[in-house]
């Protein structure tokens, strides 16, 4: 397999998720907090986890150099979360997403991954516009979104997915 970068901020390391993380990302998908906010992916084992991460995540990181991240803790080398860039059917420009275990959250930790991947997403893979999308109830993802300097464009539907959401978007 082909090695792909990995980046690192002050307290975190971002690599690209592989099957090694089928358990982590077992754990991650089946939370409250995913399930309402990005919704069910079933994954209903960590066999559905390692078949969602080949089929999903390794694919784009395959056909694009980019993807999802698996967020680990420098200080005790802990899987807290995700973070990555996404070629999502339905979308102008790259999705950029986040999810934390709920352990991790409020703690900076989305922010900081994701500000890096914005920074990354522009500099190192010239993406010419980034697009997030969340649900209208999570306002803590909204924030987030902001702060990160994307502004609201207007509630969107995508294919496949039965939530209303809220589009933003950067020009870079």
């Amino acid at each position: 397999m082909k090695s792909y970068k990995h980046f690192e901020t002050e307290r975190l390391i971002l690599q690209p998720t592989t099957s090694a993380d089928a358990e982590f990302i077992f754990e991650l998908v089946n939370t409250p907090k995913w399930l309402a906010n990005i919704g069910d992916r079933n994954v209903k084992s960590v066999d559905d986890a390692m078949a969602y991460i080949q089929n999903k995540m390794t694919a784009q990181l395959e056909k694009l150099g980019y993807g999802n991240y698996t967020l680990i803790r420098k200080a005790d080398k802990i899987k807290i979360g995700t973070c990555g860039l996404y070629d999502r059917e339905g979308l102008e420009g790259v999705d950029i997403g986040f999810a934390l275990l709920p352990a991790y959250e409020n703690m900076g930790y989305g922010f900081e991954s994701a500000a890096k991947l914005l920074e990354v997403g522009i500099k190192e893979f010239h993406l010419n516009k980034i697009s997030a999308i969340t649900t209208k109830d999570n306002i803590s993802s909204q924030k987030l979104i902001e702060k990160l300097g994307l502004k609201y464009i207007k509630p969107i539907k995508i294919p496949n997915d039965e939530n209303d959401l809220l589009l933003y978007s950067i020009n870079c």
